[in-house]
């Protein structure tokens, strides 16, 4: 149970065996799925349960944290996904667009910034060696954290904005922005049949101009849609495996 002060969220926590410190993730899901989304793709609790074991079997703890109006948060208030919809219907993308970025600088960054506190705050895990990794709107969220948390120490970034980069002129210049002010290490991540792969490229080439470090990795398609792409954090994790944790590895090892 995590209090925020506006809200209380819940999520699920993995820890590898052994004593300890551990290195340790955040992860950043999506903002959230419509009826349809959760009838055809299940809840993100199903989808947390694919990830966790896997990061604990690499030596990571890891706290799949439930913003607010989302599983186990359902609770706590209307979900992004349902917020921008909502928005969108009344007043046209224009209107979901700058919601979308209210959201991501505002309440979602709150929620996130109060997952990464209590990992922090974990006994068992070692506060210098926190990385984040995002999925889809998780993704932009999980740029728009580091730029204000500069100890983390890298980020793994799925599908991020794969749905709205061609369709928001205001998030592609935020998050170019918010690139260029971080510091750790970003790896991303696309599956060529996603939505998009405008924001891994442009956002590549943004810290490649920076000298920052960073990479891009492809993978081939996933399924048989871009919403199955869009997916490839869930539903190939070894296609990724190898590539994410020899990553995650490089720069989280303890510092000497």
């Amino acid at each position: 149970m995590i209090d925020t002060g506006q809200s209380v969220l819940h999520g699920l926590l993995w820890h590898p065996e052994g004593q300890g410190p551990f290195p340790a993730v955040l992860f950043n899901h999506g903002s959230g799925r419509t009826q349809d989304e959760l009838r055809r793709l299940g809840p993100y609790e199903e989808q947390a349960q694919v990830l966790g074991p896997v990061f604990a079997r690499h030596g990571y703890e890891l706290l799949y944290l439930f913003r607010r109006g989302i599983g186990l948060s359902a609770d706590q208030g209307s979900s992004a996904v349902d917020l921008m919809s909502a928005e969108g219907a009344v007043h046209g993308q224009a209107g979901r667009n700058a919601l979308q970025l209210e959201l991501l600088q505002g309440r979602e960054l709150a929620d996130a910034r109060a997952g990464l506190a209590f990992l922090r705050a974990r006994p068992l895990v070692d506060a210098r060696r926190i990385a984040l990794v995002g999925h889809s709107f998780g993704g932009s969220l999980t740029l728009l954290l580091a730029e204000r948390e500069p100890d983390v120490r890298a980020m793994v970034i799925f599908s991020g904005a794969g749905y709205s980069w061609e369709r928001s002129p205001e998030l592609r210049t935020r998050l170019l922005a918010a690139v260029a002010r971080t510091t750790a290490p970003i790896c991303f991540i696309h599956a060529v049949n996603d939505y998009s792969l405008g924001a891994g490229k442009a956002l590549d080439a943004q810290l490649s101009r920076l000298g920052k470090e960073h990479r891009l990795l492809l993978y081939p398609a996933v399924g048989r849609t871009s919403e199955d792409g869009h997916s490839m954090v869930y539903l190939a994790v070894s296609q990724w495996e190898p590539d994410v944790f020899s990553f995650l590895g490089e720069f989280t090892r303890p510092a000497h």
